[in-house]
This record gives C-alpha cells, structure tokens and sequence, in this order.
C-alpha cells in the first residue's frame, strides 16, 4: 500500500471511532469514553498487521461490531469496550491477564467468553456442532452480554461474507438460520434477527433470495403508494383526535415473505401481507394502554379488522418483554394489512431488547437488568447433562415458538410457547408438580394431559404422591423444561429397576447353582445380546428375561466344549470391559418400528433411495401400488414427498419391543365384603411396573364382579398380577378376557 493509502485508510479508522461515540444507545460519561478510547488504541496497535479476505484493515471489523453493540444491541461502555477487543485474544500475542491488567475483570471476563466461543471446534458432524452450540449457549449463564456481542459479530461477519469460498458462506448462513437468528429473537432484538434471516437465505438459497428481491423493487412504488394512502387517512384521524404518533411504513423480510411461500405453497404474487404499518406514538407511563386502544378504535373506524389475528401484547407482554397491539384491517383493493401500535417506550423495547429494559426500570443499573433475562433463559438450560443434539434442539424449539398466555386457579398468569399441553403447564409451575401429575382441569372440565392449551384457558393440575412419569409423558409435552424432568426421572426409574433385578438375578442364579460375578455378568450380557449389565438388570427387573430362559443359559454354561468354544469367539470380538459393562446405559434394541402416536404395527418395506436401518429417523410414504415405504428423515428425496405430498407421510418410529407397554383386560368375580375395592386397587398399584387405565366394579345380592385395564410391559408381569388378586379374601375367578 502507498503512504496516501495508509493515511486515507488511518483517517477512515478515526472516521469510524467518532461515529461509534456519536450512535451509542447509552449516555456515555467521561470514565466510560475513556474505557472505550483505550480499548480502541489497544485493539488498533494488535490488529495492525491484520487484514480480512477481502482486502480491507483487520481493525474495521471488530469497530463495526462495537458500532452494531452500541447502537442496534444498545449497550454501555464495557460492552463497546469487550467488543473492540474480542478478537485480540485469539489472534493477536495480547492474553485475558493483559486485558485484566490493562482494563478491568469484568472486560477481560466477556473477552475471555467470547474467545471460548471462537475457540470451540468447528463441526466434523452433528453431534459435535451441537456440543459447540450448547457451549455457547451456556456462557448465557454467565453473562448474557457475550452472547450479544457474539451476534453483533456474527451479523457483521454475514454482510461481510461475499469473498468467502461457497461451501463456507452456504454453512456459516445455515448456522445462523439454524441457532443465532432463533437467539436474536429470543432476546427481543427483532431488527438483528430480521438482517440475519434475510442474509442467511441469500447464502443458503441465493437464487430465490434474488428473485423475492426483484419483484419487491417492481411492487416497490406501487407498494409506498398503497402504504401512504392509508397513513394519510390515519394521520388525519389521529391528529383530529390530538394523538401525537408517527406512521412507518414497513415491508415483511425477505426471509418471512419466503416462509410464508413455501409454508402456504403460494407464489409471491398471492402473499397478501407483505407490508405492515407501525404507529408510534408518544405517551406518559400512565396512559400507554388508554392510548393504545384509543388508536385501534380510530383504525377500525376506517378499515374493517379480522377479530381472529388481533393480538394484544400490552396486556400481556411476550416473554421477551415485546408489547405492542398488532392489527389486521381489510385496506383499500380487498388487501389485508398488518397495524402494529406501539408507544415510543414499547418501540424501543422492540428494537434494542434488554437494553431498553433497564433504561426504563427507575434507578436500575445495566447489570441489575441483565438479572430479568438471565432468570428467563436460565430455565432453558436446565439439566444441561442431556445429549448435546436434544439439548440444542429442545433449546432452539424454545427460543422460536409463539407465545400463549394461560391462567392458573387464583388467576395468575403464566407464559407457555404455543402448542404446550396441560402437562407443560404442570412442569411449568414446578418440576416436582408435573412428575406428580395425576390430572389436569382446564376451564373446570378434565382433560387429558396431552390436552393442548389455547391463550385464556385456566389450568388446574390434580396431584397424587404415588404418581409417576412413564415412557409417554415424553409424548405428551413439547417444553424442553418437562421433557428432561421426565426423561432424568425415567433414568432414574431405570436404574432403581436395575438394582431390584440385580438381586432377584443373584437369587435365580443361587437356585441353578452360579455365582452372579464379573464372569457371570459378561457371559449373560453376551447371551441375550445386550450391550451393557445395566440392560441386563433392567430386564430381570421388569420380567422380560423368563427363568426358562436362565435355565437354558446355565445348561449352555455347563456344557464345557461349548463354554470353551464361546470364550475363543468372545476373546476374538474383544468382550466387553469392566468399564462398559457397568456403563450406566440402558441400550436400545431397535426391533420394531410403529406407525402415529397410537404406535400401530403395519407392513412396510425400505426405500433404496436411503436404505434405512433400525434406530434410524424415519418417516413412512403412502404409495399409491407398494403399501408403505420406509425413508430416512434426511434422505434426498424428504423435502420433495413431504412438500409435495404431506397428506401420504406417516410419522414412524423405531421402539425396543422389550420395554414396550400392552394393554390387558382382566374380570374379576367373587363375593362381596367390605374394603374388597380398596384391596383390590392396593393390590395392583402395589405390583410394580403396572398401571391401572380403567376399573369398574359393580354388586348384586352379595356377588361382587368387576372389569379391569391394566398396562403392563409383558406377560410375566400380568401373571403375576393375576396370582396376587387371586389370594384377595373373597375372590372366587380371575380371567383374562380379550375383546374380538
């Protein structure tokens, strides 16, 4: 570069530093202006031989993101300050002890986070770009501000990716759809996730980015014409009615214009809202809520509003602390048109997310604020022990979904996301309520726990100190929140069966005369084909291995030649270890694959075009002439037959057919006495792993009968059930009976 290149680039370097002190959201003191110019200097002199792909000085990237920090994110000075050095750590001889020393702890502690974050491996598979994610994730517990700053980042890395290789720029805009867009949303910065979802689909589909862009500069004049026909009306209204306000016109995101198209499988000609109307307007604290209703009632008295798409977050502030009243009128040509109301506070909200917050709590300071958001995300996290994939998937369905808002019995109000049942509401009010949850009323009637919830409703939860979760509870809740409660629940269940069954193995095998060792243990792993002795356990514990079955392993054992046969193919597969055998893992024999939520058993075949195997995800096509076929989840030809043909996919599932759930139906006849119901309902809750689905008892002139449903996990458990109601004082038979 020439000494004229060199001064031109240094005076645009200072042109940048003037313009971040200027936009910042926050007031900034003299201290805090000085923080920000000595981590400006310190960031200039490391960068100063750094320069990006696309030719440009090193140092206008990490400005940019301080820029993005102090205006758009609205943060102070030490987050402006973290973000001018975030990338000195990592690229540059400068550690976390030099920006201690040369700054303060709390800069070097967001520094020292967003290094970890840069650091973590960049993905080989699945699994581990989800470990990568739920590490950043966790650095939310924290300080939320990393996380911010780390979005600031990736935005400016997003619109500044065009001299990147393809295959890069197509993966760096998938992560963004896939967890940083959904991030920018949960935390109520609206503006950001909108820029990173448009640039996420101009790398990820390039060509259909482009078109939507096109057509909306064709409709462009006929769009601000249409738009300020109807400010104009308002306005009019508005200032008759002495409301002081300012109306915006605001296209939809190219990113929501294309959801809406492949969503609804309309052309961009038949997306019908593609623009929106934002009236702000000015109000005290006290009169927010008169005000608004006030400009709705003005609305509505020029164009005709849908009752079904009116939405009122002033009432009820989303969980991210948005409010606003969102309107769809009928407009002018048979158009509808989205009307958001919002006051000047609501918008800032809106726009700059927590920041806004505490500008507006009386005499709170930026980390008090930062207090109400780190309380809101931490319930995402909990358990964070679950698998890295399920954790980010169970977190990223939290951060996306739309918001219904519920009543408890005294009245309280309580945030779900939309599509939550009555058991979400359970574990929502606590953990321990929803693993005790016997029932659920919603509006006084009850409802069965998978019952969805609609905004409104009133949720009461039935408690039982006996009650516990099963296998399709997980069925049943679509909150990350409940799904590891039951899931940490279910493992543990599993491991006090496994104790149970440990002991009863120890007294089978006494009777056939073996010892219940180490040896032991690895022969019978290996004979019933199980992976590890917690399986093993967990079996006998629920009756799934019979005695018959031991028996013809002992016989097995006690032939020498065939003993001695086993342990030289087991020597040359490299038996299991200690530390695998006491793995506590309870493994998964894929063996059967079910149909719906009612888990139906069907014929099927495998597709070629994948070649699925047990344990894989899959889905199952309606053909029109071969029955049902078998696809993987992410076959090539997935998105075309569930786009094309939605009405012929079948949800499908592979289960462990010796932990599956049968229904049995058992009659019971005998004399009556007094207390035989409540014995006999003592005597099945009492036998372990049974579940009673329904009873009916009915007496005649002193003859007692009764009807029975019982769930049970195999034919063992069920005939040990039989055996114990018959020893019931006054039972006379006991059958089982089966329903054409």
């Amino acid at each position: 570069m020439t000494e004229i290149d060199i001064e031109k680039e240094n005076k645009a370097i200072a042109q940048e530093y003037k313009e971040l002190l200027r936009i910042s959201y926050q007031t900034l003191t003299d201290s805090d202006k000085k923080l920000i110019r000595k981590a400006f200097d310190v960031a200039v002199d490391a960068h100063k031989d750094q320069r990006r792909k696309s030719g440009e000085a090193y140092i206008f990237h990490p400005i940019a993101v301080a820029k993005i920090v102090a205006s758009e994110i609205g943060l102070g000075a030490t987050s402006i300050a973290a973000a001018l050095l975030h990338d000195v750590v990592e690229d540059t001889p400068i550690t976390v002890e030099d920006i201690e020393r040369l700054f303060n702890p709390k800069v070097a502690q967001m520094v020292e986070g967003l290094t970890k974050i840069s650091l973590v491996q960049k993905d080989l598979n699945a699994s581990i770009q989800a470990e990568n994610f739920r590490k950043m994730i966790l650095t939310l517990n924290d300080d939320v501000r990393v996380i911010l700053i780390k979005l600031a980042d990736r935005l400016h890395n997003m619109q500044t990716m065009g001299s990147m290789r393809e295959d890069k720029q197509t993966k760096i805009a998938s992560e963004t759809l896939y967890i940083y867009a959904p991030l920018a949303h949960r935390l109520g910065l609206y503006n950001i996730k909108t820029k990173l979802e448009d640039l996420g689909l101009k790398y990820t589909e390039p060509a259909v980015y482009h078109d939507i862009v096109s057509k909306i500069k064709e409709t462009k004049e006929e769009q601000d014409n249409y738009i300020k026909n109807i400010s104009d009306v308002l306005k009019a209204s508005l200032e008759t009615e002495g409301v002081e306000a300012v109306i915006k016109g605001r296209p939809k995101s190219i990113y929501s214009i294309r959801r809406k198209m492949r969503v609804q499988g309309v052309s961009f000609d038949e997306v019908f809202d593609k623009f929106a109307l934002r009236i702000v307007y000015k109000s005290n604290p006290h009169d927010e809520k008169f005000l608004a209703w006030k400009i709705y009632s003005i609305v509505t008295d020029h164009y005709r509003p849908s009752p079904s798409r009116l939405r009122d977050w002033i009432s009820s502030p989303k969980s991210t602390g948005y409010e606003a009243l969102h309107i769809t009128v009928m407009g002018p040509k048979g158009r509808w048109v989205e009307i958001q109301v919002r006051s000047e506070r609501m918008d800032e909200i809106a726009e700059k997310g927590y920041a806004a917050h505490y500008k507006y709590k009386n005499g709170a300071t930026e980390e008090s604020g930062l207090d109400i958001w780190l309380n809101l995300l931490r319930e995402a996290l909990e358990n964070a022990e679950t698998n890295a994939v399920d954790f980010v998937e169970d977190f990223k369905m939290n951060l996306y979904s739309q918001e219904i808002f519920v009543f408890t019995p005294k009245g309280d109000i309580k945030s779900l996301p939309k599509g939550a049942t009555s058991l979400d509401f359970a574990f929502g009010i606590h953990s321990e309520i929803g693993v005790r949850t016997r029932g659920t009323r919603v509006n006084g009637k009850l409802v069965p726990l998978n019952y969805e919830l609609k905004s409104g409703d009133q949720v009461e939860v039935i408690t039982s100190p006996n009650q516990k979760p099963t296998s399709h509870w997980l069925d049943y809740v679509t909150t990350a929140r409940a799904k590891t409660k039951i899931k940490n629940v279910l493992n543990e269940d599993t491991k006090k069966i496994g104790e149970e069954g440990k002991e009863l193995l120890t007294r089978k095998l006494k009777h056939l005369k073996i010892n219940l060792d180490e040896k032991t243990v690895n022969e019978l792993v290996n004979f019933f084909k199980l992976k590890t002795s917690l399986d093993l356990f967990y079996r006998i514990g629920i009756g799934a291995i019979e005695n018959q079955q031991l028996k013809d392993f002992a016989s097995q054992k006690s032939n020498k030649f065939l003993s001695f046969f086993k342990n030289k193919i087991k020597r040359s597969n490299n038996t299991h270890s200690n530390e695998d055998v006491n793995k506590p893992v309870i493994s998964t024999n894929y063996d059967t694959l079910v149909f719906g939520k009612e888990h139906d058993k069907l014929d099927y075949k495998f597709s070629p075009c994948c070649s699925p195997i047990p344990g894989d995800e899959v889905f199952g096509f309606v053909t029109v002439n071969e029955g049902i076929k078998i696809h993987k989840s992410d076959c090539p030809n997935a998105i075309g037959l569930q786009s094309n043909y939605a009405y012929r996919i079948m949800i499908a599932k592979w289960i462990d057919s010796s932990q599956e759930e049968f229904k049995a139906i058992i009659k019971i006849t005998g004399m009556d006495s007094l207390g035989l119901t409540n014995q006999l309902t003592k005597v099945i809750s009492n036998n372990m792993h049974v579940n009673i689905q329904s009873i009916s008892l009915s007496t005649e002139a002193g003859i007692f009968e009764g009807q029975v449903t019982v769930i049970v996990q195999n034919n063992t458990i069920l005939k040990k059930l039989i055996l114990n109601i018959k020893k019931i004082e006054g039972v006379d038979k006991v059958i089982r009976i089966y329903t054409s």
